[in-house]
């Protein structure tokens, strides 16, 4: 009778040197015309040791919107929980949150790589997976347009697949370049503030300063950020909201119980006192559209931009 064996029932360490002893690479000596040793080609050794990944989890919202835009989405055998775009993605195995990952989520996939956004972690979780000597690529995060044709380079290179992401690149810099120009026409002084509230818990106010992806998008879009005189987000006194003297208020759209109403959040004591406050301007974008800094975000900046200024209260 043939059997097979169930590999959902290996232990992790089990796992873990299974995908070891498979994926890595040996380095075979040939015989050279004249009776010598040599070994294979430098070409060819740099092409056997190019990571497998036909079996690929994706960390990331962007990374994975890269590998679907590649048209390398048949290598996904699993996704982190901010991977929602394409629809497609969400039908994927969801490893869990990127920066929560469990490395037991992970190598359940029984992947042959993986490649995942700068920041992933907790570190503890990675030193595991790669300890388990599975290929892992991390991808460099930078909120600028150089930053986004940068993951797309290192993405299309780690799927062994440079000339697909060399058409891709060029594709979104020309929308890119497009669309910040459009917005950068407007004069220094007809520039509106926005301040970017990433969460009210407890009434306090957690807002965007410089070197977050908030910051990156509103400086695209053709707007100054309100708060940009700390680094990082940070929760603000009513008296530095006051201050900051925001035109417009950027969130993230959400639901349940993170929700707040336009009501709510102009009741804020310091919002209240803002010039956003008395047009009620507050505008609501998808998170990952807003902030994922991939092969979208020329849309997001057009959206961002006819949002701010093409009407007093935009909500989205």
């Amino acid at each position: 009778m043939k059997s097979s064996y169930d590999f959902r029932r290996l232990r992790s360490w089990e796992l873990a040197l299974a995908i070891f002893a498979v994926s890595t690479p040996f380095v075979l000596p040939i015989a050279s015309p004249n009776g010598g040793p040599s070994f294979i080609r430098a070409a060819v050794a740099q092409e056997m040791q190019r990571a497998d990944t036909s079996r690929l989890v994706s960390v990331g919202g962007a990374i994975t919107e890269i590998v679907y835009a590649l048209g390398e989405e048949g290598k996904l055998v699993g996704r982190d929980s901010t991977s929602i775009y394409p629809e497609a993605a969400i039908k994927l195995p969801d490893v869990g949150y990127m920066r929560q990952l469990a490395p037991e989520g992970v190598i359940a996939t029984n992947p042959t790589a993986i490649i995942a956004i700068e920041g992933s972690g907790p570190p503890e979780t990675l030193t595991v997976l790669k300890d388990a000597k599975i290929p892992f690529q991390t991808v460099s995060e930078k909120f600028d347009s150089d930053g986004i044709l940068a993951k797309i380079r290192t993405v299309g290179d780690f799927l062994g697949v440079p000339e697909k992401a060399a058409a891709l690149s060029d594709r979104v810099k020309s929308d890119l370049d497009s669309a910040v120009a459009d917005a950068a026409k407007r004069h220094d002084s007809e520039r509106k503030r926005v301040i970017f509230i990433l969460s009210m818990q407890g009434g306090k106010i957690m807002a965007s300063g410089t070197g977050t992806a908030a910051d990156g998008i509103i400086a695209l879009s053709g707007a100054v950020n309100a708060t940009g005189s700390f680094p990082g987000y940070k929760p603000l006194t009513d008296e530095a909201i006051i201050e900051a003297k925001p035109d417009v208020v950027l969130m993230m759209t959400r639901g349940g119980g993170h929700a707040t109403t336009d009501d709510e959040l102009f009741a804020h004591p310091g919002l209240s006192l803002t010039p956003a406050a008395k047009t009620k301007a507050v505008i609501r974008m998808d998170g990952l559209h807003l902030l994922g800094f991939g092969p979208r975000t020329a849309s997001t900046v057009r959206e961002l931009n006819a949002a701010i200024y093409g009407k007093a209260n935009a909500s989205q």
